[in-house]
């Protein structure tokens, strides 16, 4: 049932009666005065200056149809036709029978025959007018979206279905679009522009989908669902909505995802065939760039692999089928290689599926909110490991870990980490949290705030895949941060190109005019290793050197290193 505002507070609505006679209008007047405010007019034209000033509040015009100056039917062509006045309800007032099928096409919801010989009848028919005006008004409220004017999300899902009842053999196609890090649009630009962005989409959505006769939604603050016709080729799709976004917001940096489920099938639920086209539109997040994809047998044999995973996470974690293994750094800037240092990477020792990539299940733990316990299992490991090495060599080797964007909205993450410290009688300055760049530029404010306060307490903190996202080197004067981690694309590409190769030596310039070390991971090469040793790169890992290793055979590199020395 909907709430109605003015039914539920009992508000008196003001009904407007337009007769040039005299007796009806006092008639009608008394007739609904105790429930009404009454308003009068003796002709057309005065009848349109009490509707144009009282619009907003007029439930109601009783409309007489032969009149003087302006008749009842060129009143309600007027009201028809201006989109402010249309949706006020009008009950025509006429002896004439052929009037009134007129009135009605003229856009009058309802006629009362003269002369009013049943006045219950007209009490009654007055009410329900009202209120069924009323509850279309509310209505259309909740159907369409206030800022973009598409469909809500409930009612574009129950007018595809009602599409496919009577259109059983057209190929209709399920398309997501989705504004990539929309949030950072309304950080960088503001939220007026950020609105302005999203009108824009809903303009061109609107035009493409009118085209076709199809439907479309805003089901997200930054997602617009649509129902077309089979689109053979979304690549033009794409660079027509390409076009006509850059043309429109002058911008070429807002990145847009697009995920389709082709020829939906009719037996699934709409929901689910969204359900889809969002799995391969979310293939494209970490992209920044605009694209489309397309969902198959491929994405779908992939979430029901990620599904598994999730779900044998917590007994993975009892099994202990986690292991963290040790990726050693090497400090480079002096003649002789020397292991300053590791990085603690976790595995999954499945028993079925073998050794599970990290690359797989961590992006996916971090989107689902797991990986605040994966990180505090490598957290509580990694100091027993350094607590073990300490003891048995005589020394302490710094591990770097990585701490989640997720672990840095946590009231009690400083006190977490205190805590795995002091559990092993360590010092802080011996775990490095190592924090990704995009993390950030997604949450700057609260970031540096945490970041300052675990410094304060004695942690050091690295900027991992520096160079990956949005920030800019000027940013790095004011970031609290202790080494700077160049992201391994970088090192790649630094023997293929020489601009690169001069990027990658400017970042080492501006770390060493702020006295903050730069280290290089996935260095695999030999010409890499030597290129970062030139231009002044002060640590390196990578595969050249070692692979992330278990820590018995990490051990053995150290002990090798203690006779070298010896």
């Amino acid at each position: 049932m909907q709430f109605n505002y003015r039914r539920e507070f009992n508000i008196r609505r003001k009904v407007l009666i337009v007769d040039d006679e005299i007796m009806n209008r006092n008639f009608l007047g008394d007739l609904i005065g105790k429930d009404f405010d009454v308003l009068y007019a003796e002709n057309g034209v005065q009848a349109l200056e009490v509707i144009n000033a009282k619009a907003s509040t007029l439930s109601l015009v009783l409309l007489d149809l032969e009149m003087p100056v302006m008749s009842g039917f060129d009143l309600l062509e007027v009201v028809h036709k201006d989109d402010n006045l249309k949706h006020l309800p009008v009950i025509a007032l006429t002896s004439d029978k052929k009037s009134e099928v007129k009135s009605l096409q003229l856009g009058a919801v309802d006629v009362i025959q003269k002369p009013y010989d049943l006045p219950e009848l007209i009490t009654a028919r007055i009410h329900r007018t009202i209120e069924l005006a009323e509850d279309t008004m509310l209505l259309s409220y909740n159907e369409r979206d206030s800022l973009t004017g598409l469909y809500a999300k409930g009612f574009f899902l129950q007018y595809v279905a009602q599409h496919d009842l009577y259109n059983v053999g057209d190929p209709m196609d399920a398309v997501v679009i989705n504004i990539n890090r929309f949030h950072l649009v309304n950080e960088l630009y503001g939220r007026a522009y950020g609105r302005y962005v999203l009108k824009t989409i809903a303009d061109w959505i609107s035009y493409e989908v009118g085209k076709y006769d199809g439907l479309a939604c805003r089901c997200d603050p930054d997602t617009f669902y649509l129902y077309i016709p089979h689109c053979p080729d979304y690549e033009i799709f794409m660079e027509k909505f390409t076009k006509y976004f850059c043309e429109n917001t002058g911008n070429q940096r807002i990145n847009i995802r697009v995920g389709v489920d082709c020829n939906v099938d009719r037996n699934m639920d709409v929901e689910q065939r969204y359900e889809r086209a969002s799995l391969a539109c979310n293939r494209m997040r970490h992209s920044y760039q605009n694209s489309v994809t397309i969902y198959n047998n491929d994405i779908h044999e992939k979430e029901v692999f990620r599904e598994r995973l999730i779900m044998e996470m917590d007994s993975a974690m009892l099994k202990g089928q986690f292991k963290v293994f040790y990726q050693p750094k090497y400090a480079i800037a002096e003649k002789n290689l020397k292991i300053c240092g590791a990085e603690a990477l976790v595995r999954w020792v499945h028993p079925d599926l073998g050794i599970i990539n990290p690359t797989v299940f961590v992006p996916l733990f971090e989107e689902n909110g797991l990986i605040q316990k994966l990180d505090r299992f490598v957290w509580a490991e990694t100091a027993v490991q350094i607590r073990k090495w300490r003891d048995k060599y005589g020394k302490v080797i710094p591990v770097s870990v990585n701490v989640s964007r997720v672990d840095i909205t946590c009231m009690d993450l400083v006190e977490e980490l205190q805590g795995i410290i002091k559990a092993n009688s360590l010092d802080t300055s011996t775990m490095v949290l190592e924090i990704t760049e995009s993390a950030y530029t997604d949450n700057s404010d609260q970031m540096i705030e945490t970041v300052s306060t675990l410094r304060k307490v004695g942690f050091r903190v690295e900027m991992d895949d520096f160079g990956s996202g949005y920030s800019s080197l000027n940013m790095l004067a004011s970031l609290p941060i202790d080494a700077l981690k160049l992201d391994m694309e970088f090192v790649k590409k630094i023997n293929n190109s020489e601009k690169d190769l001069q990027m990658v030596k400017l970042v080492i310039d501006i770390a060493r005019f702020l006295k903050i070390p730069v280290i290089a991971e996935g260095v695999e090469l030999e010409n890499q290793y030597q290129a970062l040793k030139d231009i002044g790169c002060d640590v390196v890992q990578g595969f050249y050197l070692s692979r992330p290793i278990p820590p018995e055979i990490f051990e053995k590199l150290i002990e090798n290193e203690e006779q070298s020395n010896g």
